[in-house]
């Protein structure tokens, strides 16, 4: 299985998330599928039934993270010696020439990627248009409404 990169950010939240499943969700679905057998007759019982499935998604999210942590390429964009170029982590702002809108998005690996927070996946067609480019550089972005041209306005390394 390839790497898959995540930003620091990104590999902490998968991580406090981890926690949390093992810490506090996996004891609270035992109990309650203890105090379910309790009731009786585990055929009819709606309760055992509604805890077993909570375990069983829990679990599987447990194997998922874990899974990603350990394929994981964990990347801390501040010490990445990038010389000015848009590289995975960093939060670009462009203007896009024809409406002079400006967005600034932070390039981040897919399970990390929020529009509405302004983080964009590494495969997303904006993400790929701009990896390896400068300031001041135009790129084209193939978008299903047809291209769109956007200028690079600054890079961060935050």
């Amino acid at each position: 299985m390839s790497k898959v990169p995540l930003t620091v950010k990104g590999a902490e939240k998968l991580k406090a998330e981890l926690e949390e499943l093992k810490t506090v969700v996996r004891p609270r679905i035992i109990t309650a599928i203890s105090e379910a057998r309790a009731h009786g007759d585990l055929k009819e019982n709606a309760e055992y039934h509604a805890a077993k499935e909570q375990q069983s998604f829990a679990e599987g999210r447990i194997g998922e993270i874990e899974g990603k942590l350990a394929n994981a390429q964990v990347i801390d964009v501040t010490t990445v010696d990038a010389n000015g170029k848009v590289v995975f982590g960093a939060t670009v702002e462009i203007e896009d020439i024809n409406t002079e809108k400006r967005f600034t998005y932070q390039i981040v690996g897919e399970d990390e990627a929020n529009i509405k927070e302004g983080r964009i996946s590494i495969g997303s067609p904006i993400s790929r248009a701009l990896i390896g480019k400068f300031v001041d550089d135009v790129v084209t972005v193939k978008a299903p409404a047809g291209d769109v041209d956007y200028e690079i306005i600054s890079i961060l390394y935050i």
